[in-house]
């Protein structure tokens, strides 16, 4: 069936298995036949392969990535969700600093705050409590 070759305490040993049969062998060693009765079988452990790769080549000389700003004439403030306006606590011409509350309103039956994402003035305002508006409808511009 099969052939092994063993090496104990520098011994050489050839193996060949004849019979197997449930938990007995039936085995031939340098030519002389035993039978062995196996206690439990020995399962052979698969290897996991291992995944192996190239390190990767950067070109760019900084690692890091840096943002630019652009400056802009203004900053959009636009509604995220079609509502209604219930209140706003601004007016043209004031000054407001990040975080600023700027227009309560309700969409979905519940009350949303538009908070300012920039310090700058308010121009262009455009809504008054009871308007409706639609999603991306322009509110306000921060400069």
């Amino acid at each position: 069936m099969k052939n092994f070759k063993f090496k104990i305490k520098g011994h050489d040993y050839n193996v060949e298995l004849l019979n197997y049969e449930g938990n007995s062998a039936q085995l031939d060693v340098n030519g002389t036949i035993y039978e062995v009765e196996l206690q439990h079988e020995v399962k052979q452990q698969s290897k996991t392969p291992r995944l192996v790769r190239q390190e990767i080549q950067t070109t760019r000389q900084d690692s890091k990535i840096r943002k630019t700003i652009t400056k802009t004439a203004g900053h959009d403030v636009k509604c995220p969700l079609p509502g209604n306006i219930m209140q706003v606590f601004v007016k043209n011409g004031d000054e407001v600093k990040l975080g600023t509350k700027l227009v309560m309103y309700e969409a979905m039956k519940m009350e949303n705050t538009i908070l300012a994402e920039k310090d700058g003035t308010i121009r262009n305002l455009s809504v008054q409590p009871g308007d409706s508006v639609l999603q991306d409808a322009k509110l306000m511009e921060i400069e």
